[in-house]
């Protein structure tokens, strides 16, 4: 069968970006921004993301194009003979589906909080009130799973159309408007009286900031750091897959510095739509996930039209959560497809396999409320599960893979990745990206489960 293939670059870089957009760039970001100290932390971020993410994303890039396959079948296609690097195609696979049965649950908290903001039934409460109705929909498992399968099956839905003229075309359209959403909210923000407070804070460097935590400075950079790190949610094969369906007629680090640089333009404005909103209404900016569900409705209950900026809030939201849910649907479909499977029966299977495996997130804030994981939620579990573990060994499994004699080696990925016109990824970085940048992974990974249990 022959590979499908993208009608335009343009697709591959919005598509692929989508796939790296989501809850981290708009919801972590700006609270853990608020956390350390604002500018001086972004420009920590920023310097980490391309030391840090954009090596790792060029070589999932070259491992998709090389094989012209997804994770299931890459390493088998590129492992010199007798290796044992196909293994991790099961790591790759599972952190994919544990990556959806939490997200597609978050996805259907954005559409309903859009529904809620759009229909005016937050108009009138008090803080208190809106922190109840977050508590509320937490016990109500019908309405959760019922939100949850909607967006399951409307994502699973555009994937079945194909890749051109399902995946690519309709995320091109909802990349656009989430963009055009973000300008449009970020300008209304800084607009605000007493938004100016706000965007000091965040684009005003003070360094004395960063160490304003318990854990002090070497916290803020280890938060830096994972953030750069988790932000293009590198590890699992979930970009790999987009590499599979380009051409060589442009450099892989030239693609890689695009999609980061959109990435990072997402994050960059998420900060200049919430800071000033909060700065202007009195409001933390660092208050975790409650920001988006608690804080914000507050805000919006405050501001002058405030119903239909926060119904264009959460639609752009929604959009970022469709846009990842989309991209690693169709890397799912893409498994069973290099498998043998048509993309009909892939849909059809995995459709019903992902709100089956989604129900335990959906059940772990009321009917199982009394599991409790890792002193957590459900949620909570399977975020550690792809965020602690999955996603930080898979990008040293990948960085071994491009670099090590044992693996494909640095030569032939250095090859793939400057094959065709654009940056060229520097030969010179080849004792940092095999030496250096491992060790950087494994610090993530170890201060990952020091953080979570210390």
């Amino acid at each position: 069968m022959e590979r499908e293939k993208f009608s335009s670059r343009l697709g591959f870089i919005l598509i692929s970006a989508g796939c790296a957009i989501g809850l981290g760039n708009v919801w972590r970001f700006p609270y853990i921004t608020g956390k350390y100290g604002g500018a001086a932390f972004v420009l920590v971020y920023l310097f980490f993301l391309i030391i840090l993410g954009l090596p790792i994303m060029v070589m999932e890039f070259a491992v998709g194009r090389a094989s012209q396959k997804s994770a299931a079948l890459s390493f088998d296609v590129l492992e010199p003979a007798g290796t044992k690097w196909h293994l991790y195609k099961y790591g790759a696979m599972a952190g994919n589906y544990l990556l959806m049965m939490f997200y597609t649950t978050i996805g259907g908290w954005m559409l309903l909080y859009f529904v809620k903001m759009a229909t005016g039934q937050f108009e009138g409460l008090d803080s208190a009130q809106v922190s109840e109705r977050f508590g509320a929909l937490m016990e109500q498992p019908v309405l959760m799973a019922v939100c949850m399968i909607f967006v399951v099956v409307l994502c699973f839905g555009i994937c079945s159309l194909g890749l051109k003229n399902g995946v690519e075309k309709i995320t091109k359209a909802m990349m656009v408007c989430l963009l055009l959403l973000m300008i449009l909210l970020a300008v209304r923000s800084v607009l605000l009286e007493g938004g100016q407070d706000g965007l000091t804070f965040y684009l005003s460097p003070d360094f004395s900031r960063l160490a304003q935590g318990e854990g002090g400075l070497w916290e803020a950079i280890y938060a830096a750091m994972g953030q750069a790190f988790f932000t293009l949610s590198l590890g699992i094969g979930a970009l790999a897959i987009f590499g599979s369906y380009i051409g060589k007629e442009h450099s892989l680090a030239g693609e890689a510095m695009s999609v980061t640089i959109l990435d990072t333009f997402v994050a960059l404005m998420a900060g200049l739509i919430i800071f000033p909103a909060c700065f202007a209404y009195d409001i933390q900016p660092d208050s975790g996930p409650n920001l988006i569900f608690i804080t914000l409705p507050n805000v919006f209950n405050a501001m002058s039209g405030g119903r239909l900026w926060g119904s264009l809030f959460f639609l752009f939201m929604s959009f970022a959560a469709f846009s990842t849910i989309i991209a690693v649907f169709e890397n799912i479909i893409s498994f069973a497809m290099d498998l043998g499977w048509t993309r009909k029966k892939a849909v059809t299977v995995n459709l019903i396999a992902i709100i089956v495996l989604s129900m335990p997130c959906v059940l772990g804030f009321n009917l199982w409320s009394g599991f409790s994981p890792l002193g957590g939620t459900v949620l909570d579990l399977e975020d550690f599960l792809v965020s602690n573990n999955l996603l930080p060994l898979g990008s040293l499994v990948y960085l071994l893979f491009c670099t090590s004699r044992y693996g494909w080696g640095f030569k032939n990925f250095l090859a793939e990745a400057n094959d065709g016109q654009g940056l060229r990824f520097p030969a010179g970085a080849r004792w940092y990206v095999s030496y250096v940048l491992p060790v950087i992974v494994l610090v993530i990974f170890v201060m990952g489960y020091w953080s979570y249990f210390g």
